[in-house]
């Protein structure tokens, strides 16, 4: 059996020595108030961390504005970066790479976030379907979010500036801006949720806009080989959807690949991005194959992989790496349990988001499996 999986990999300035990424997890478990990562959070990464192994850290809120979901850490507050700072001293004791993701969720989000009780932004006045979770966990109908004027999106841009150079010091080795799972840059990218005029709106040049100064602001502080980008063509969560993927996608891609970042990473369209094991069958297969040859840098696949489809996906050149969730969620060491081919832990679903540290930091690692059945026996 091939072991694609754990050949080295160039990801910017690092050399990774394995190709099994950890997936940014939202766990909402910050502490409060302030939305502060804590020792508990600083466990639960180092747990994860290996030599030469990349996290991507759980979404992040660079804004109050940009907050959509409870107990979910920001990166806006010197609390919040000493306790990032936790986060990272744990993976880089273990030899780990980690880079913060930065979040504002736009419209998906709900009044109950804001002290001043202001519903969400986003870039036109659409309301999404479903649900929102509000400050209490509770479920909401979602709220008619304002449009941005167009004199407050440099401020928005700023934000994610702001957050970039809070995390640096917090020790992160790079960042991944968050533009796929119809969050802001996502609702701004997608001709569904961007009903603007103006030179923001229209266009897949002007779609794709706010994206590209949101990079700009935060290459400004990292450098483009440190910053990643993640995108979801096709994705559906979040109401979200355009007329013509393929073109808009392409033409972002282009763009991202000229730019020489990190890496890209794409979500394949009938993962659900994790909320869900049902799939859409009526989506295309495979992101990765559908846009790999219009980014020339490191590609990052995540979505539902095995090990057998992760090593597929890179043997055939879809990705160069895969990141995994759920399965880094039950295992904290799943690198060495692929590479073994040892069975893995089974995942709780009740346990992911909230609470404490059961089904967050009380999974056991190989060698805590054996020690408990031999005390068993």
């Amino acid at each position: 059996m091939t072991q694609s999986l754990f050949a080295p990999l160039r990801v910017g300035p690092f050399r990774l020595e394995h190709r099994v990424l950890m997936a940014p997890l939202t766990r909402m478990r910050a502490s409060q108030p302030g939305d502060v990562p804590t020792a508990l959070n600083a466990k639960y990464y180092g747990q994860r961390a290996s030599k030469g192994g990349l996290i991507i850290s759980e979404a992040t809120q660079i804004s109050l504005q940009g907050k959509g979901f409870p107990r979910t850490p920001g990166i806006h507050s010197d609390e919040q970066a000493a306790g990032w700072k936790l986060v990272t001293d744990a993976v880089h004791a273990h030899g780990g790479i980690i880079f913060l993701q930065l979040w504002h969720t736009g419209r998906i989000s709900h009044s109950s976030h804001r002290p001043d009780g202001t519903v969400p932004v986003a870039p036109s006045a659409v309301r999404p379907s479903g649900k929102a979770y509000g400050a209490d966990f509770k479920a909401y109908p979602f709220e008619i979010p304002r449009a941005l004027e167009l004199h407050e999106i440099s401020g928005v841009v700023e934000q994610y500036r702001q957050a970039a150079t809070r995390a640096k010091p917090a020790g992160f080795d790079g960042v991944e801006v968050h533009a796929a799972n119809g969050f802001l840059i996502d609702q701004f990218l997608q001709d569904r949720t961007n009903r603007r005029t103006d030179r923001y709106g229209g266009s897949v040049a002007n779609r794709a806009r706010f994206l590209l100064e949101v990079l700009d602001a935060v290459e400004s502080v990292y450098g483009a080989s440190r910053v990643g980008v993640r995108l979801s063509p096709y994705g559906t969560l979040g109401d979200i959807g355009d007329s013509d993927p393929v073109v808009l996608f392409t033409y972002v891609i282009e763009a991202l690949s000229a730019r020489e970042g990190a890496y890209l990473h794409l979500i394949e369209p009938r993962s659900n991005a994790g909320l869900s094991d049902e799939q859409n069958l009526h989506l295309p297969d495979s992101a990765a194959t559908l846009f790999r040859a219009s980014f020339s840098g490191p590609l990052i696949a995540s979505g539902g992989f095995t090990k057998d489809s992760a090593e597929a996906a890179i043997d055939d050149g879809r990705a160069d790496a895969v990141a995994f969730g759920r399965a880094f969620i039950a295992n904290p060491d799943l690198p060495r349990r692929l590479a073994i081919d040892a069975p893995l832990n089974a995942y709780d679903r009740s346990t992911f988001y909230g609470g404490d540290e059961r089904g967050y930091t009380d999974y056991p690692t190989l060698g805590e499996s054996s020690a408990r059945a031999e005390a068993a026996a």
